[in-house]
């Protein structure tokens, strides 16, 4: 079992006697996202720190969304709640990458595709450029940023 997951099942336990909802609420559903896509598939599988990683990402993506449609809808409170289900979650994944950061990944790409090719990449090439940076962002980083950061050098 990953080390990440025994971290939020102690900290689910943790926030149970401490009778915080909010935590216990999130951990829940994020353990059962865990264990959801423990199953997924032909055969149950343990998952690695990095996917647990990739799961509470996915998680707390879908928050940000969320609120955003509440508060697009006038639904302040619902829109509330779910960004502090975001921010628990938050706690959990590697800091951010700032936006000069993604560009010296952006740039380290778009010189690593020109010296395999022999040629500046274009925006035809942009799949190549993001499969580099992705690699090099290694999840701290939203994909979209990360596009973005790419196809302004493209």
């Amino acid at each position: 079992m990953s080390t990440l997951k025994e971290r939020l099942r102690s900290d689910l336990t943790a926030a149970m006697k401490a009778r915080d909802e909010l935590v216990k609420a999130t951990l829940r559903l994020t353990l059962t996202a865990i264990g959801n896509a423990e199953v997924a598939g032909t055969e149950h599988r343990d998952l690695s720190d990095e996917e647990v990683l990739k799961v509470i990402a996915k998680e707390q993506k879908k928050r940000e969304e969320s609120a955003e449609a509440f508060a697009a809808a006038g639904r302040t409170e619902q829109a509330a709640q779910e960004r502090a289900e975001g921010e628990v979650l938050a706690g959990y994944l590697p800091t951010q990458l700032t936006d000069a950061e993604l560009s010296e990944i952006a740039a380290a790409a778009v010189a690593e595709v020109t010296a395999e090719t022999g040629e500046a990449p274009g925006p035809r090439q942009m799949g190549l450029v993001m499969k580099k940076a992705t690699a090099a962002a290694a999840g701290r980083a939203d994909g979209k940023r990360l596009s973005t950061a790419v196809r302004s050098l493209l």
